[in-house]
């Protein structure tokens, strides 16, 4: 009860009512307040500290998409012309050519030919001194003389007894003793008249002779040296080694996709290093069709006139082959290769994305190959491609990369 009220004491207590406070201002709000205010700072602090992390996490996560696409280099296939001349390897080797070794056993007596001389047919080469062959064709002659001696009684005996069988002075049986007696002594002059001819063909060989027209290109023998025919079981030595330069014969492995191309009469030119600007025409005459199994390659063999001796035989060349045919090729750099267990590939960027693209090539020019199928010219090929590489992964372009950042910076 404040001061200076008044009471009605006349009241009665029950009719007495309290009185109804004032409400006061604001104080309903107050718990709306407190809540937008600890929701706004809950919000301040989510905004403050996670929103920048699950940024930063986006950001990562881009970043990480974009590391992850590799950036790769990569080149245009270079076209080549139409015209298929190829450029081989090749032997060169004198139409004839031959090792001369001795058939006789002995020492060299003498020898009348030097490397780089010119012989004929038939020429004396050399001499050989045999006094162990001379003196076992002496035996072999005089065991003849025997076993004649010895057919000539033999006849006398077989011719008596058939003269003897008539008037039945001799039994049947004694003369077909006599009669076998001097065949078997026939057969044994023959054997000796072959062994001494035998012997005569051995002393034939003393005389050591050129076999064709041609050039001494070695000389492996002095005088006084021994000669062995090999009969031994040891090591032959080559005596003298023989050429005919006046034509030649060039070898060639053609590879084996140009190997139906390299057809009998195609004709080629024959470059040599020590004859600049000069070409040499040859013929094809003989292939061997057959590819062989450790090169890959077919075996040909060129043929052309050499009658001044230009040509050396024996020197290596380069076979200039122009092959028929308007297979047009590209070629491209060695380290866009990529060596599979599937098979040889390049990896082609095609939409952002690699292709393993199977090629086959046919030459090989040390810093670039040439791919005979599988590509066309048009495509851009990885350089360096990672082993990892499949196809379908995407790439980024190395220069499209720099062009972008180029853009970016203006």
């Amino acid at each position: 009860m404040q001061v200076g009220e008044e009471y009605n004491l006349e009241r009665p207590v029950a009719q007495l009512e309290p009185r109804a406070e004032r409400p006061q201002p604001g104080r309903s709000r107050r718990p709306w307040l407190t809540a937008v205010v600890a929701f706004l700072i809950v919000a301040g602090l989510f905004i403050a500290g996670v929103l920048p992390r699950v940024r930063a996490r986006a950001t990562v996560a881009k970043e990480t998409a974009e590391l992850a696409v590799p950036t790769v280099v990569v080149v245009q296939p270079k076209r080549t012309v139409a015209s298929q001349e190829i450029v081989l390897p090749a032997n060169v080797q004198a139409f004839k050519d031959a090792p001369i070794y001795a058939r006789t056993n002995g020492y060299l007596k003498r020898w009348y030919a030097d490397i780089g001389t010119r012989v004929k047919a038939g020429q004396l080469l050399a001499d050989i001194d045999t006094p162990e062959v001379d003196q076992q064709l002496r035996q072999a002659r005089a065991d003849l003389s025997t076993a004649e001696a010895n057919l000539h009684l033999s006849e006398i005996t077989a011719t008596r007894y058939q003269g003897l069988l008539k008037t039945d002075s001799v039994s049947q049986q004694d003369a077909d003793n006599a009669s076998g007696d001097y065949a078997a002594k026939k057969a044994i002059v023959q054997s000796a008249q072959a062994n001494v001819k035998r012997l005569e063909e051995l002393i034939s060989f003393q005389r050591i002779c050129a076999p064709f027209d041609g050039i001494i290109t070695a000389r492996n023998t002095d005088i006084g040296q021994l000669i062995d025919s090999g009969s031994s079981g040891g090591p032959q030595r080559e005596l003298f080694h023989i050429a005919a330069p006046g034509r030649l014969r060039v070898y060639v492995n053609v590879p084996q996709i140009y190997s139906r191309a390299a057809v009998v009469g195609l004709k080629a030119d024959l470059v040599l290093a020590e004859f600049p600007g000069q070409r040499f025409q040859g013929t094809l005459v003989h292939r061997a069709d057959a590819i062989d199994m450790s090169t890959r390659t077919l075996l040909v063999e060129f043929q052309l006139d050499n009658p001044k001796g230009t040509l050396l035989s024996g020197a290596y060349a380069e076979m200039h082959m122009k092959l028929p045919g308007d297979l047009a090729t590209v070629t491209i750099p060695v380290n866009t290769l990529l060596f599979r267990s599937e098979g040889l590939r390049v990896a082609v960027v095609n939409d952002g994305k690699t292709v393993l693209t199977p090629i086959t090539l046919g030459r090989d020019f040390g810093s670039e190959a040439e791919v005979l199928f599988g590509l066309n010219g048009d495509e851009k090929v990885v350089v360096n491609p990672p082993d990892s590489l499949v196809s379908g992964q995407p790439v980024r372009l190395a220069q499209a990369a720099g062009k972008n950042a180029s853009e970016g910076g203006k």
